[in-house]
């Protein structure tokens, strides 16, 4: 009798661990399925005193077109800048310009005109301080800035 007993000892917590783990009633939790990876608005440049997209820029333009998909009850700002070559007039029609071909390239692949707006601040706001052709070309852009959406607006980037 004295051997039983310790091996009695020795099942019964494992066994009431299993019979506890076996007969539990409580609901597994299974932890939600992340959401989809969000997509980041950008800015598209543009080449001294142009308006005309670049092959690259619809690349990002579509990628703003998919922002817009993803975020059905947001809306955006499309942003014209220039350098700061030029006078003030003429930069404030170049930027509107840009801003313009910016959403006319949206539009015409499907995103709603109703959902987008167009502003111009000519050289007024630049994004890079200096006074040489790499500062001026991160300044040559049309900016995206998303309202009412779930993805924040991306700074610009070249």
């Amino acid at each position: 009798m004295r051997t039983v007993k310790p091996l009695l000892r020795g099942m019964f917590i494992p066994g009431m661990l299993f019979l506890g783990a076996c007969c539990c009633e409580k609901d597994v939790v299974v932890a939600p399925e992340p959401p989809p990876a969000s997509v980041e608005l950008g800015d598209i440049f543009f080449d001294y005193d142009k308006s005309e997209l670049r092959a690259e820029a619809t690349q990002q333009l579509q990628k703003n077109f998919d922002w817009m998909k993803q975020n059905p009850a947001g809306t955006l700002v499309i942003e014209g800048h220039c350098d700061e070559r030029g006078t003030n007039e003429y930069n404030m029609a170049l930027g509107e310009r840009r801003a313009n071909a910016a959403k006319d390239y949206m539009v015409n692949v499907g995103a709603e005109a109703a959902r987008m707006q167009t502003v111009s601040y000519g050289e007024e706001r630049p994004f890079a301080l200096g006074h040489d052709e790499a500062s001026w070309a991160q300044n040559r852009r049309a900016h995206f800035v998303g309202q009412g959406g779930a993805a924040p607006a991306a700074a610009p980037a070249k």
